[in-house]
């Protein structure tokens, strides 16, 4: 057996081993697919977990930056095998079959399992004529309404290929996580080729699905990510540079891009929800359609946690021009961040929920965050701050609701920050109605410090906000029936590769008691 990177631990040893084995003995049931080269060199995953199964994903390319996009794959059809089984060597197979991978959809598969067992750990692989993908470990859901005493998770964003390495998977790939949560920035659209000689490829902003192909497939090359696909279920939604920097609605951001007539932009974010569909394990039911793509959905966890996916694109009004003070349209009622229906559904979602925990998958931040020492106010017109009366309908709901421990799990910001969230920001003793976990990057701003001169005003400015670093790393949740737990989890540099990881403090919330209970 060839040896073994020195962090692999004893997961990623079963899950070479049941390949190798499967390898040698598996018998061709097709023509000889080596003359293609490796099909698998994207890896496998599995994501959005039911009581009963998983859908399972990879991508057949041997060529994954072929400028055509086409990954290296020849046009025609392909039958891909799979298996779930309860052991890593396939000793014990419990489900079987077939997807056909075809070139319209980048010979990306997804396929939707079901009749598994809730609550318990599986793993699964590919077969495609004599080429066997590596293993895959995922886990169902426990059964809707079961008692479920515990979950752990972890969640990430924003992973800038250029500027730092994904050190930080590579540690949560060891963690034993039942789910990964993954808020948005999964690619960055740019051209930015950074120092560390990890430069975009192609070298240009990505417009065309040909170019997003090829920028998924080089940051799935990366074998950190790779692993951490392959260690959990992940559930994931895109945030914006998954599409285009800030953009909103069918409004592009940027002035000096061809993308301005909004027929344009649309026909820019299909080619990118294309991509993004292709290349992350999403069911059919968020299988775009031109240039709509459904993202928010809902996921349960016993009578543990209710998990509600947001998408805070798609639908939100335009953005703010930035203003000075507390300016009159961040209170339009007029605006809002998920449009009517997502409002509706989300807060309908909460009202019948009986989980003990509810919680919110959001991209952008929503507690409020005042950048001004001293008596004057600036607030960010992209975050839910630059759509304050579409946060106070959603908190107002809430309360209204008697929605138990609401807690919001946030990306975006490149910082971490742990807030209470208050029905009035202005009043300190004003009603606490959750918590908001707002996660830093895996690798986007380079290494980042402990403190910056930002984080520095947030707290000093914002009373609300109990703890905050602008490291790079995961956070990582411990749910129980009686109290939740994020740890920052953060990596000291990563612009080189490597390195340890620390957790830089732990943020704990009692069931029952709204609001941040202790920081260590």
């Amino acid at each position: 057996m060839r040896e073994l990177p020195a962090h692999l631990g004893r997961r990623h040893f079963l899950t070479l081993a049941g390949a190798a084995a499967v390898a040698t003995a598996l018998v061709p049931e097709a023509k000889a697919t080596s003359r293609l080269g490796d099909l698998f060199t994207l890896g496998v995953a599995s994501g959005d977990p039911q009581p009963d199964g998983v859908v399972l994903w990879t991508r057949l390319a041997p060529e994954p930056t072929a400028p055509d996009g086409y990954g290296g794959m020849p046009d025609k059809r392909f039958q891909v095998k799979w298996e779930v089984a309860e052991d890593p060597p396939f000793r014990r197979v419990v489900r079987r079959g077939m997807e056909h991978a075809v070139r319209d959809w980048g010979h990306s598969v997804h396929a939707e399992v079901h009749g598994l067992r809730p609550d318990r750990e599986y793993w699964y692989r590919f077969i495609v004529g004599d080429q066997v993908s590596p293993v895959g470990r995922t886990r169902t859901a426990p059964a809707f309404y079961s008692r479920l005493n515990e979950l752990t998770f972890a969640f990430a964003s924003c992973q800038a290929f250029h500027e730092g390495y994904f050190t930080a998977y590579r540690h949560m790939a060891d963690e034993d996580l039942d789910l990964v949560v993954h808020l948005g920035d999964y690619i960055y659209e740019g051209g930015g080729q950074g120092t560390i000689g990890r430069g975009h490829i192609p070298a240009a902003e990505v417009f065309s699905l040909a170019d997003y192909r090829v920028r998924y497939g080089q940051y799935k090359s990366d074998p950190d990510l790779r692993a951490a696909h392959a260690s959990a279920p992940w559930v994931v939604a895109p945030d914006d540079h998954d599409v285009e920097n800030n953009w909103a609605g069918d409004i592009s951001q940027l002035d000096n891009e061809p993308d301005q007539d909004p027929a344009v932009f649309r026909q820019r974010r299909a080619a990118a929800y294309q991509a993004y569909y292709e290349n992350l394990p999403l069911r059919r039911t968020s299988m775009p359609r031109g240039p709509e793509m459904q993202v928010y959905r809902r996921l349960t966890f016993g009578n543990l946690l209710q998990l509600n996916v947001l998408d805070t694109r798609r639908f939100r009004s335009d953005q703010l021009e930035q203003c000075a003070q507390d300016c009159e349209g961040r209170w339009d009622p007029a605006r809002t961040m998920l449009g009517a229906q997502q409002e509706k559904w989300l807060l309908d979602g909460l009202g019948r929920s009986s989980a003990r925990w509810n919680v919110l998958g959001n991209q952008v931040f929503a507690f409020e965050a005042d950048h001004d020492a001293g008596p004057s106010e600036r607030y960010g017109m992209d975050p839910w701050d630059g759509y304050a009366a579409a946060r106070q309908r959603l908190f107002d709901g809430v309360v209204q609701r008697g929605v138990d421990n609401f807690v919001m799990i946030t990306g975006d910001a490149h910082r971490s920050v742990a807030a209470d969230l208050k029905l009035n920001f202005s009043d300190p003793a004003s009603w606490t109605v959750g918590t908001e976990f707002l996660g830093t990057s895996i690798s986007s701003g380079g290494n980042g410090v402990d403190m910056d001169s930002l984080g520095v005003t947030w707290l000093a400015e914002n009373p609300h906000m109990r703890f905050h670093n602008s490291q790079r790393g995961y956070q990582r949740c411990v749910v129980t029936r009686t109290g939740w737990r994020t740890d920052y989890r953060v990596v000291p540099e990563v612009t080189v590769p490597g390195g340890p990881v620390i957790t830089r403090a732990g943020v704990t919330v009692e069931a029952g008691r709204p609001g941040i209970a202790d920081v260590s």
